[in-house]
């Protein structure tokens, strides 16, 4: 009798033993398989310097001579290790173009490799997709809304705040807080984005209207800034 409940228990433990370990199996299966976005890490230092990577090699198989510029987007896939797929901006003669990579890695083993390196869409030269899409393509001409997230309205607030700085005698730096609207137009030879920008210096929150332009080179230049108001922090 006892034998029986001896190998009852040990059957019911291997079961329990088996389920533990079929359900561990299934949960490392599911991380596998499509790329997930790596949310904030696109400008992380472990992001650009596998992007940074991306270029060297390709240059190398290629005999080319690109320019790293900036990571557009990431996202990671898990596999023997991790497939970083990069999406990043590189210049090549001049002009800023848009590429995809995908780097496979392995840090247990020191392993890293450069598996796919290719230019896609438009250009950045051309301009990105906030600015296409302020495009008159055939419609009438005229001011559009872009998103405040977009890069490359991003850059364009990060310009205007720089030159608010150098134009500033003041001994607080201006730091962005928000981009509470943006609209932009692209005409022949350059974007132009009109923004409201909330901005901070020391104590106090100022908000700024300023109106950006950008080349077909990708050089910005503020073209026009104006004070709306002034917002004191401390008495919020």
């Amino acid at each position: 009798m006892d034998s029986i409940i001896t190998t009852s228990y040990f059957l019911v433990l291997s079961l329990i033993l088996l389920l533990l370990y079929s359900s561990s199996i299934a949960t490392a299966m599911a991380a596998l398989g499509a790329p997930r976005d790596s949310e904030g890490c696109e400008n992380s230092l472990e992001i650009d310097a596998l992007a940074r990577f991306a270029v060297e090699e390709h240059n190398k198989k290629e005999n080319a001579l690109l320019e790293f510029a900036r990571v557009v987007k990431a996202k990671e896939q898990v596999v023997a290790g991790t497939l970083h797929h990069l999406t990043l901006e590189a210049m090549e003669a001049g002009k800023k173009k848009v590429y995809e990579a995908k780097v496979w890695v392995k840090p247990w083993l020191n392993f890293k490799e450069l598996q796919e390196f290719k230019h896609v869409g438009e250009d950045s030269a051309s301009f990105t997709a906030s600015d296409l899409g302020a495009k008159r393509d055939g419609h009438e001409p005229g001011w559009r809304a872009v998103p405040a997230h977009d890069p490359v309205v991003k850059d364009a607030a990060d310009h205007a705040v720089k030159t608010i700085q150098q134009k500033s005698n003041s001994l607080f730096p201006y730091e962005l807080l928000e981009i509470l609207h943006a609209k932009a137009e692209v005409i022949e030879d350059a974007a132009k984005f009109d923004m409201l920008l909330k901005l901070k210096r020391g104590a106090k929150e100022e908000k700024y209207k300023v109106e950006v332009h950008k080349n077909l080179e990708g050089t910005f230049m503020l073209n026009h800034m104006q004070q709306e108001e002034h917002l004191d922090s401390c008495s919020q």
